[in-house]
């Protein structure tokens, strides 16, 4: 099998070529060498395209860049599905995220698969959002005009390896990690945004990429799946744990006078489950030892840092 992997240089891409079946040929384009590249793509690899390419970040990225999230991510959507369309590819796996759903206001938890389109998202990130929304729409247009097999994947918070660890543009797993880890070495305090009580999960990529894989050999219905891990922790308590693991003893401070972000957006994965995908997610506590020790073998040559 052959398949192409956009964003495979990323904090997902990278576990999904890590994770590839046996016998599966890869092909990763960059994003500086697309236009190059993309000719050897379409011509060789139209098995199988998993696009994981997206413009992300934190609530300050999203909200300081709120029109370049928006068009960055429907620019790439839109040429990810044409060319997909143009080159006869078998079967195209778009992922979205848990952000896209609805505001608490228009929907029950957890968060179901059916409940996508019900309402606006949180206002915090509502560019991102409704950019990657529009993807579940674009896969199934295509499916309907086209008959193509085109599936969507709604994963949560996810973390790992190839994470981003600016702290401007970053999540929150890979910021706090950085922060914790120059206050411990500068011998300073760490103040964090907002007062710590929103709830969110996380998901190890690595985990969500043998998922993927397992839905884009088992899966070909419209409706997207939720993939990701269900169990929550609040801010505060994940900052105090990323603490613990890197042995920082400074002072941890909460500026209220910051957004919070949306408070939680608990997910269901019972129809993943129903499918019969048996995966197991890695512990929280272990996937952050990994990512941590990772983060502090390569710091220096780290996306967000170098």
């Amino acid at each position: 099998m052959k398949a192409t992997v956009f964003g495979g240089f990323g904090l997902l891409g990278h576990e999904i070529i890590c994770e590839r079946p046996q016998q599966t040929e890869i092909y990763a384009p960059t994003s500086y060498g697309l236009n190059l590249e993309l000719h050897q793509a379409i011509s060789s690899n139209n098995d199988i395209w998993i696009n994981c390419a997206a413009k992300v970040g934190g609530v300050k990225a999203n909200t300081d860049h709120v029109a370049d999230f928006y068009n960055c991510n429907s620019l790439i959507s839109n040429n990810v599905f044409q060319g997909a369309k143009n080159c006869n590819v078998k079967k195209l796996v778009s992922i979205l995220s848990t952000c896209i759903y609805p505001d608490v206001a228009h929907v029950s938890y957890p968060l179901t698969e059916d409940q996508l389109h019900n309402g606006p998202p949180h206002d915090s990130n509502f560019g991102y959002a409704y950019a990657k929304r529009m993807i579940d729409v674009q896969s199934r247009a295509y499916r309907q005009q086209y008959n193509c097999d085109y599936i969507t994947v709604i994963p949560n918070n996810l973390y790992g390896f190839q994470d981003n660890f600016n702290l401007n543009n970053g999540h929150v797993i890979p910021s706090l990690i950085r922060k914790f880890y120059e206050a411990k070495r500068d011998s300073t305090d760490v103040t964090l945004w907002g007062d710590g009580t929103p709830l969110r999960e996380f998901t190890f990529a690595r985990d969500a990429a043998k998922i993927i894989w397992w839905l884009a050999k088992n899966y070909n219905d419209l409706s997207p799946v939720n993939i990701g891990c269900t169990e929550e922790i609040s801010i505060k308590d994940l900052a105090f744990l990323i603490s613990e693991k890197i042995g920082f003893k400074g002072n941890i401070k909460f500026d209220t006078t910051k957004p919070n972000g949306q408070h939680r957006k608990p997910s269901s994965n019972k129809k993943l489950r129903e499918l019969g995908c048996d995966i197991t997610y890695t512990p929280l506590t272990q996937g952050l030892i990994e990512t941590i020790e990772f983060f502090q073998k390569n710091y220096s040559s780290l996306r967000g840092i170098k």
